[in-house]
């Protein structure tokens, strides 16, 4: 699928894997919307790759067609990755056995709404525009990467939400591009593993404790680079026979219980 002179929308694009996909797809001739919630960051990354941000909530529709029409005003839209997720950790039971301890109930929900449900509704409202384009050869307009995550099915304890919402990506992946081939529209989504993000932080402290996680890493024992998914995501995108696919990116770690 030809890239240049396209546009993409790249979800949580202001940091982490979405900062790394965007800024990747920016050197291969595309115009990049990022949309987060991270003024700041967001509006850093899309200047210094002479793109565009936009402040939007995935869960929010109108907010979401916003950003694709912005998106749509640079280039034709053809590609979307989908970053943006938040995560909770929480037993199912409080160590007391008391109601009012277990899960929390809403911040359960609140992970499926992002994680989720954002996903599906940036999908659904990227690929009707994307049915707009111009096909070419193959009879394809445009392509939708999700990401998912090892969690999906080998979540750790108190990732029940976390791991749902993952798992629900995942699961999603057939049944959309099937959807969506006949406007010709590709659904791929990749199974991150141990990536060194923010997330974990930054000083001594942190680095001690990624070097502890990657000794659960089968080979190579380390984190991966954000480089990596940004370089897995722009290949999802340029192939065109890849579809319906869900890919791990983890250098072979299974995850333990904790």
């Amino acid at each position: 699928m030809e890239l240049v002179n396209t546009s993409a929308i790249v979800t949580g694009g202001a940091s982490g894997l979405g900062e790394a996909t965007a800024r990747l797809l920016a050197a291969a001739g595309v115009k990049v919307v990022i949309v987060d919630l991270d003024d700041a960051s967001g509006r850093d990354v899309a200047e210094a790759i002479n793109g565009v941000y936009v402040h939007a909530d995935v869960t929010q529709s109108d907010q979401i067609i916003g950003a694709i029409a912005k998106a749509t005003a640079l280039a034709p839209l053809w590609s979307v990755v989908n970053c943006a997720g938040i995560a909770w950790a929480q037993r199912t039971v409080g160590k007391d056995g008391r109601y009012e301890s277990a899960h929390d109930l809403d911040a359960y929900r609140k992970v499926i709404e992002v994680n989720l449900l954002g996903t599906f509704n940036v999908c659904r409202l990227a690929a009707t525009a994307m049915s707009h384009n111009l096909p070419d050869p193959d009879g394809m307009r445009g392509a939708l990467l999700n990401t998912a995550s090892v969690a999906a099915s080998e979540g750790q304890i108190g990732q029940a939400a976390y791991a749902s919402s993952k798992g629900g990506i995942v699961g999603l992946t057939v049944p959309l591009a099937r959807d969506l081939a006949v406007v010709g529209v590709r659904v791929n989504t990749i199974l991150p593993g141990l990536i060194d993000t923010p997330i974990y932080g930054e000083g001594p402290e942190s680095d001690a404790f990624k070097i502890q996680l990657a000794g659960s890493v089968l080979f190579p024992k380390r984190l991966g680079f954000t480089s990596e998914f940004a370089s897995l995501a722009l290949e999802f995108l340029k192939n065109s026979y890849l579809n319906a696919e869900c890919v791990r990116l983890d250098a072979g770690i299974r995850m333990p219980p904790k």
